[in-house]
């Protein structure tokens, strides 16, 4: 015998960890997605760039995103015995929990170089994670050019929101806060 596994025993473990994989990332993202949003009074503030898409346009692209995210980890996670597997799923975690912080960034603390500089980190370190997943599955690294074209957008945004906001916005708009010049 010269084959470790059938074809319908790696199909098999390809859907048990997409089965995983998917759902978990769909948490996560949700999860991040409660430590702030743009129903603040501080982002209703802010001047928005030409760029900006429709709000609700979020919520689809990140639901598609995270699901393509699940599966291409799911492809990385199921190749057992593939040089660099562990390698890649270790990059990829810290590039994902560091990413998945611009949300507490950028809304929660209202501070956007901070924001671009957790995008820049993302874009960066995703580059890193492609080149692993690449040398596992290729098909897995092709799953992520949607998210990495996504988060290059994300950063051009959040430059152009910085551009067009170079005070930071009102600080402290939480609407409990009155200012008083004289």
């Amino acid at each position: 015998m010269n084959t470790l596994a059938s074809p319908a025993q790696l199909r098999a473990s390809f859907l048990r960890w997409a089965l995983f994989m998917v759902p978990t990332i769909l948490l996560v993202g949700f999860a991040a997605g409660q430590l702030g949003g743009p129903d603040t009074p501080w982002f209703a503030a802010l001047a928005k760039p030409a760029i900006y898409p429709p709000p609700m346009l979020f919520g689809i692209v990140w639901s598609v995103l995270f699901v393509l995210i699940g599966l291409s980890l799911a492809t990385v996670a199921s190749a057992w015995g593939a040089p660099g597997r562990g390698l890649a799923l270790i990059a990829f975690a810290v590039h994902f929990i560091v990413t998945q912080s611009w949300t507490l960034v950028f809304f929660g603390l209202q501070d956007m170089f901070s924001g671009l500089l957790v995008l820049g980190f993302g874009i960066a370190s995703l580059l890193v994670v492609l080149a692993f997943f690449f040398r596992v599955r290729r098909a897995a690294a092709l799953l992520l050019l949607p998210y990495f074209a996504w988060l290059c957008f994300a950063g051009l945004l959040n430059y152009r929101f910085i551009a067009e906001n170079p005070d930071g916005g009102p600080r402290g708009a939480s609407g409990a806060e009155t200012r008083i010049e004289l």
